[in-house]
């Protein structure tokens, strides 16, 4: 009999039966017949902390209509396909309860039914192994909405850890994603990865050893990132052509790069704008870049605190920023990456970057990489605090003076131990002979007040 054949017949008795708890009892049967060792028992509802888990499954269905299901597996018998078939026939509301213990999967799991949370016993005990992965991209695709991820780690996937893609209203909480033999070019891209998704929180998670960016979210609208640590990869955090977001209270240490604010070229969605950076940790990023050759983060210097590239509208502030050995902050263009645009709808300058009200440490006293050196063979070392690469939009500003704080804005910021130091890199004109640049460091053009660039708010979540 074939699992295929097993989940037709249950997706026909869930319709014929739906609410009744004859469902439960010839489930039972489907699943011992496709699963073996796995047995699911059907029990009066109660809740996650009250029921505790029966052999490998235990099934809590509502009796009165009042209550969501609850279903609990323990890390024993045949959990990949017991576990990828309630994800499959799981009704909207339900909750997959995975206990403390170590599950071990060879295929990656998806989710594509709407309203379901995932929860474990804590990032530090319900762990997700798929050290033995051997197809799927992901540890766990998600592609439904108002999806709710938490207390579990997801640990040595093939590819990505944890990814969404459409998946609007999702939140990720208290999970850690992490390769265990540490920062390697052969681990997976991203740890945390929401994508084309609307209102995305992921708080209070941890993301080790990504090959590109332990958390990072793209081409979505009204995100957050808050509470959270990255370490060890090569972006700590990533925020890729994002309409709206906001990075707090996060710590970033031990990777390539601490915090990046890109948008790049070929993407549907572009011109990412009104990102808010504050509150966040971001120190001792000097990790040597280890993503695989080609990827756009593997153009990122060891030793970068924060990167913003070609985004409009972001706002830094309140961040605690040091000991990086290339640069502290960076504003740059996507010109100044090297790499081709074939993309005749993109836009690769940053306008209106407003950094205010930041602390600097130590930085920029051994620049790295192609770029690094670059710039310190422009400025000389240590690299200032503050960076811009003085690359803009002539054309748009042709007839018209140009006021320089409306494309980068300085102000209020300090430096522990000294003064702080900034560097107009000179503009196109540097790049293409960096022997005759115009460098600028007089802060005075560039010290002015933009508009405060509105948070994020998600319905539901509290700041």
């Amino acid at each position: 009999m074939s699992l295929n054949y097993l989940l037709q017949c249950t997706r026909s008795l869930r319709e014929v039966l739906v609410g009744n708890r004859l469902f439960g009892c010839a489930l039972i049967v489907l699943i011992v017949l496709s699963a073996g060792c796995s047995k699911r028992d059907v029990q009066p509802t109660a809740t996650a902390d009250q029921q505790p888990a029966a052999d490998n499954i235990t099934a809590n269905e509502p009796t009165d209509g009042t209550q969501d299901t609850i279903v609990f597996f323990k890390p024993e018998g045949d959990v990949q396909t017991a576990i990828q078939e309630e994800l499959i026939l799981a009704e909207p509301g339900s909750t997959i309860q995975l206990e403390e213990g170590v599950f071990e999967f060879t295929a990656g799991l998806s989710l594509d039914v709407d309203d379901v949370t995932i929860r474990g016993r804590g990032a530090d005990k319900t762990i997700l192994s798929f050290k033995g992965q051997e197809a799927g991209a992901e540890g766990l695709y998600v592609t439904s909405d108002r999806v709710l991820i938490e207390d579990l780690a997801i640990v040595d996937t093939k590819g990505n850890g944890m990814k969404s893609h459409t998946a609007n209203d999702i939140v990720v909480r208290r999970v850690r994603v992490e390769w265990t033999g540490g920062p390697k070019t052969t681990n997976g891209a991203y740890g945390i990865y929401p994508v084309n998704s609307t209102n995305v929180l992921v708080e209070d998670c941890t993301a080790i050893g990504a090959s590109d960016a332990g958390i990072y979210v793209g081409q979505s609208k009204n995100i957050m990132i808050r509470n959270c640590l990255a370490k060890y990869n090569v972006a700590g955090i990533e925020i890729e052509n994002c309409y709206g977001g906001e990075a707090y209270n996060n710590t970033t240490t031990n990777n390539t790069g601490g915090i990046l604010v890109f948008d790049l070229p070929d993407l549907p969605m572009q011109r990412g704008h009104d990102i808010r950076v504050h509150h966040n940790k971001v120190f001792d990023n000097n990790t040597p870049n280890f993503a695989p050759k080609g990827n756009i983060v593997g153009t990122v210097a060891a030793g970068t605190g924060l990167m913003i590239m070609a985004n409009d509208n972001v706002e830094v502030f309140e961040n605690d920023i040091r000991d990086h050995d290339t640069v502290n902050c960076l504003v740059i263009s996507y010109l100044l990456s090297g790499l081709a645009i074939n993309d005749p709808n993109y836009y690769p300058y940053p306008e209106r970057v407003h950094i205010h009200h930041n602390t600097f440490g130590r930085g920029g006293d051994k620049p790295s990489g192609e770029g690094g050196q670059f710039m310190a063979g422009v400025l000389g070392a240590p690299l200032p605090d503050i960076l811009w690469d003085g690359v803009m939009d002539i054309e748009k500003y042709r007839d018209k003076p140009i006021d320089l704080a409306q494309i980068v804005c300085v102000r209020d910021n300090q430096k522990e131990g000294g003064e702080l130091t900034f560097a107009n890199l000179g503009g196109a004109a540097t790049l293409a002979d960096p022997s005759k640049a115009e460098v600028l460091r007089d802060l005075s053009a560039h010290t002015g007040l933009l508009p405060a660039v509105k948070p994020v708010v998600i319905e539901g979540v509290d700041k």
